[in-house]
């Protein structure tokens, strides 16, 4: 008896849910061991635990001490002030409006700070992981969910932002058609990754949801304008001319093509020249974008299209990294319980497999054998969940 890929008859929810159990504790073997093998804080390769966070921490003490976080001299003395790993930064790229998220992490010392923040941040998501789950049951608790997607673990052990910005826009996704205002308002606040926003115009209007949309933008200005409020109008000046710093780092792969998992950087990574890259990039984005505005136009707002939207934004951005995958969690949840509830279509199992599981490969194909795996498997599974949502009856009005 063979294996049917096409199929994936034998993903059976048994199946599932063991191999849910094995990958939860892979993950909690490898925090494990790197944990055991730190000294002093200090990973075997020489990272700080954390990675990323340094740079987050670094900012709240220096607008504690009243310092520019965008002044890139200063920002590096301040994180090397404290640690110092031959020529490695961990640049800052992030709007004025995740200034406030920052400041409070400075009241603490690197450890301590990077517990809490993975805590708290960790506690949001998980939160509207578990609302997901009791919208679109599948059988699996939140925690296993949580504990088995290899996505966790880059995130934790990169100390990143994924966790927040993924709780503010999954949760937002779940409620904008019965919670708008809230939605919006979560939606202002992800702005502190704004490229995630590229295709939620698209879902909200077209459903006529402008009351999210309303919030959203008066929710966006309302944080910018506190945090020129509180650390000085210039921060703004200052972010927009250090985005041009942000466009050439990502042009040059300093950042690292192998660990982004956008289209433009699967292009980049097989040696397609910038130009071309970039074309192809924004032709797939459009096209993205169009396939979830067919799907949008005369329906009443869903999770399942704000799923959609998520799972097409890790499309979209030309800027994504493998934590980010998070986004894709609520896609992956839709398709599974209407699979459960109606059946599975062929393809669809193996799209849920590869989307889970893709994570924990794409960084070391990408860094080993310069072998792009991601956007075709995010891809797949927006390609699945679009034919259900396009499979779903039109209403006859959008506004009720």
């Amino acid at each position: 008896m063979g294996l049917d890929l096409r199929r994936a008859d034998w993903l059976t929810a048994t199946r599932a849910k063991a191999y849910l159990w094995i990958l939860a504790l892979l993950n909690l073997g490898t925090l494990g061991a790197l944990m055991a093998s730190a000294r002093n804080g200090v990973d075997r390769n020489g990272f700080l635990l954390g990675t990323d966070f340094l740079s987050f921490w670094t900012v709240g003490r220096m607008l504690q001490g009243h310092a520019n976080p965008y002044d890139q001299a200063a920002h590096i003395a301040a994180q090397q002030a404290y640690f110092t790993q031959a020529d490695a930064f961990t640049a800052f790229f992030y709007p004025p409006g995740f200034l406030p998220f920052c400041y409070p992490l400075g009241w603490l010392s690197y450890f301590p700070a990077l517990i809490a923040w993975l805590l708290l941040t960790g506690a949001a998501f998980a939160f509207s992981l578990r609302r997901w789950l009791k919208a679109f049951p599948i059988g699996a608790p939140w925690w296993l969910l949580l504990a088995a997607f290899p996505a966790t673990v880059i995130e934790i052990t990169h100390g990143q932002t994924a966790f927040l910005s993924s709780a503010l826009l999954t949760l937002g996704m779940l409620v904008a058609g019965t919670r708008p205002y809230l939605a919006g308002i979560l939606f202002g606040l992800a702005t502190l990754k704004p490229q995630f926003g590229v295709l939620l115009p698209v879902v909200l209007l077209l459903t006529g949801q402008w009351r999210v949309g309303v919030s959203a933008v008066l929710t966006a200005a309302a944080l910018g304008v506190f945090s020129a409020a509180v650390f000085g109008p210039h921060v703004w000046a200052d972010w927009f001319m250090l985005t041009q710093a942000a466009q050439a780092a990502m042009d040059a792969g300093t950042v690292g093509y192998a660990k982004m998992v956008s289209p433009f950087a699967a292009l980049m990574l097989l040696g397609i020249p910038q130009g071309p890259a970039y074309i192809v990039h924004a032709a797939i984005a459009i096209a993205v974008a169009a396939m979830l505005a067919t799907v949008s136009w005369r329906r009443r707002y869903t999770p399942e299209l704000g799923a959609l939207a998520l799972a097409g934004a890790v499309l979209a951005s030309p800027f994504v990294l493998d934590y980010d995958m998070l986004l894709l969690m609520p896609a992956m949840i839709v398709v599974g319980s209407q699979g459960i509830a109606g059946g599975f279509r062929a393809w669809e199992r193996l799209a849920l497999l590869l989307a889970f599981a893709a994570p924990a490969f794409a960084r070391p194909l990408g860094m080993n054998l310069h072998l792009p795996i991601m956007p075709e498997i995010a891809f797949f599974l927006f390609w699945v969940l679009w034919r259900r949502a396009r499979a779903a009856p039109l209403e006859s009005s959008t506004h009720a």
